[in-house]
């Protein structure tokens, strides 16, 4: 046994490989074989796309779920606690199972160098291999053609969005972008576009390989009342909806693409409109607007580039505060700074900004620097995220709200001193996270 905590595992884990990212599928194939690695019998759905991929995972579990489906689900970056990346009905994988997967990792690589995700793949495909489920939803991490889950081949591929991000691998366009993302379909098996406005790189590859691409807004799709929606898709319709728990106009379209995936997936999987009502109204994810009931409001969104920033503006605007909107921001520096505070700029008064650890981090005094020069009011700059939740909550009045965003690593600190300063003070509210010690010791994983 190399180690024997989970902890010691992950922090060896980011040194093996040369680079913390090299896409590509070679390496997790070969030890995949030299595992024995079989796939369950059950549908797996890969979901892809610039942003919107955690909320339609969520969406997707929270119905199977309610459907009495066993589902298996693998996501990723993690905000406070590395196991929360695998869950199976909705438990989280323990330490010892993830250290008895890494322990057969390790023993069948080889000389293979893994990556820091590649070990997280495989991990979770071994859970899977024997956890009995009824579906697996694997997330994309970068892309999606040369990502590590598409060694698996999906049954229903969805792309939620495309838009610019990751460029330094993934292409400077969108066409580009599309092409890579739209890797993870397979030949006669049906391929989910899943909003308004598709890469013709995206139809080109369903037409090269022969996917059966479903579009929004010509295959399938949705109206909305003044409180309810209805969705419409290839084989039926869906009437008289309740609205997604989800806040944001942005998830009628995830919803609806969800929809989209469990019909084309009816003759293997038995899901009631009575589930579909309970998984909208039940539905839950941290960090994506997740609003926090202190002696003020705060939320916590991960957007980290400026169409996940674009959609925060835009919720913001529909939830005005009666004061100031205090932003905590952290990003890291391969980010697109000056597009994320363009599209936040009229939507938040003052700003704090947070350093972030890392090889991709940049200086607060740098970041803050940048900021201004797109005309970002910045009061204040400090080393970590901490220091900046303290300051802005000691800033804001009992009318303002705090707005915390701009990375996994921005939100999942301030998740985390957001239940210890609750705990400790006894200010009212539900902070939403459980502490974890090391949340703020452990290096950032595989962070966008």
């Amino acid at each position: 046994m190399r180690f024997t905590s989970l902890t010691e595992w992950l922090t060896w884990q980011q040194t093996l490989h040369p680079s913390a990212i090299d896409l590509g599928l070679a390496r997790l194939n070969r030890t995949l074989a030299r595992l024995g690695w079989q796939r369950p019998d059950c549908p797996v759905i890969t979901v892809a796309g610039t942003n919107g991929k955690g909320s339609s995972v969520a969406l997707l579990n929270r119905i199977l779920g309610e459907a009495g489906c066993r589902v298996g689900t693998f996501t990723s970056p993690h905000l406070l606690r590395y196991n929360e990346r695998i869950v199976i009905a909705d438990r989280e994988v323990s330490d010892a199972s993830l250290v008895a997967a890494f322990e057969r990792i390790d023993a069948a690589r080889g000389e293979e160098t893994l990556t820091f995700f590649e070990f997280n793949a495989l991990a979770a495909l071994l859970v899977f291999e024997t956890a009995g489920l009824d579906a697996i939803v694997l997330e994309v991490g970068l892309g999606g053609r040369l990502d590590a889950v598409n060694s698996v081949d999906a049954d229903v591929a969805l792309i939620t969005s495309i838009d610019l991000d990751h460029c330094d691998w993934l292409g400077r366009d969108i066409e580009s972008i599309g092409r890579e993302k739209a890797g993870i379909f397979r030949a006669g098996r049906p391929a989910i576009f899943g909003s308004g406005t598709m890469p013709e790189s995206i139809q080109a590859v369903a037409d090269e390989i022969g996917a059966k691409l479903l579009r929004h807004g010509r295959d399938f799709g949705y109206e909305r009342t003044a409180d309810r929606w209805s969705w419409r898709g290839v084989r039926g319709e869906l009437r008289d909806l309740p609205p997604p728990a989800l806040f944001g106009d942005i998830q009628f379209d995830n919803a609806a693409a969800v929809l989209t995936v469990l019909e084309a997936l009816a003759d293997r999987l038995s899901v009631s409109k009575q589930a579909i009502e309970r998984g909208l109204q039940t539905v839950q994810i941290a960090g994506r607007f997740q609003r926090i009931r202190r002696r003020n409001e705060w939320i916590l969104d991960v957007a980290h580039n400026p169409a996940a920033a674009r959609v925060l503006a835009t919720q913001l605007q529909a939830l005005p505060a009666s004061g100031r909107t205090i932003g905590v921001c952290g990003i890291l520096g391969d980010k697109d700074i000056e597009g994320i505070c363009g599209a936040l700029h009229s939507s938040i008064d003052a700003w704090i900004v947070a350093g972030l650890s890392g090889d991709r981090s940049i200086g607060p005094a740098k970041l803050a620097g940048r900021l201004r020069n797109c005309g970002a009011n910045v009061i204040a700059a400090h080393d970590d995220v901490v220091s900046a939740c303290v300051e802005a909550d000691a800033a804001a009045g009992p009318n303002d709200r705090v707005v915390v965003f701009g990375s996994f690593l921005t939100v999942g600190a301030a998740s985390a001193w957001l239940a210890v300063d609750t705990a400790r003070s006894g200010v009212p509210g539900d902070s939403g996270a459980t502490f974890v010690a090391d949340v703020y010791t452990l290096r950032p994983w595989n962070v966008t």
